[in-house]
C-alpha cells in the first residue's frame, strides 16, 4: 500500500497515512478534527537496493556459469607463460 501525506486546511497539521489506491482521502483532520483535507504531491519512494541481484552476472544461466568455470579452468595464468621471443639489441663493444 502506497502513503500519502496529507494537509489539514483548517489548523495545517500534516500527516501520513498508508491507503490502498481506490481509498477514499480521510475527510477530518487527526489532531483538530475538522477539515477539509489536502492530498499533498509525493516526493516518491526511495529506492534501496541491498544484497546481490543488481548486476548482469547475478542472472546467468547454469550453462553459462558451467562454461565460464571449464573455460578459466583450462586458461594458463599469465605469470606462468614465458616469452619465447629473445629481444636483441645492438652490441656497443667493437
Amino acid at each position: 500500500m502506497p502513503t500519502y501525506e496529507f494537509r489539514c486546511k483548517a489548523c495545517g497539521h500534516r500527516f501520513e497515512r498508508f491507503l490502498s489506491i481506490t481509498a477514499e482521502d480521510p475527510e477530518s483532520c487527526p489532531v483538530c478534527g475538522r477539515g477539509p483535507i489536502r492530498r499533498l504531491p509525493s516526493s516518491g519512494a526511495g529506492l534501496i537496493f541491498k544484497g546481490s541481484g543488481f548486476y548482469a552476472t547475478d542472472y546467468r544461466s547454469d550453462s553459462y556459469k558451467e562454461a565460464e568455470k571449464k573455460e578459466r579452468e583450462t586458461e594458463v595464468p599469465s605469470s606462468t607463460k614465458v616469452n619465447k621471443e629473445v629481444e636483441k639489441t645492438p652490441s656497443t663493444e667493437e
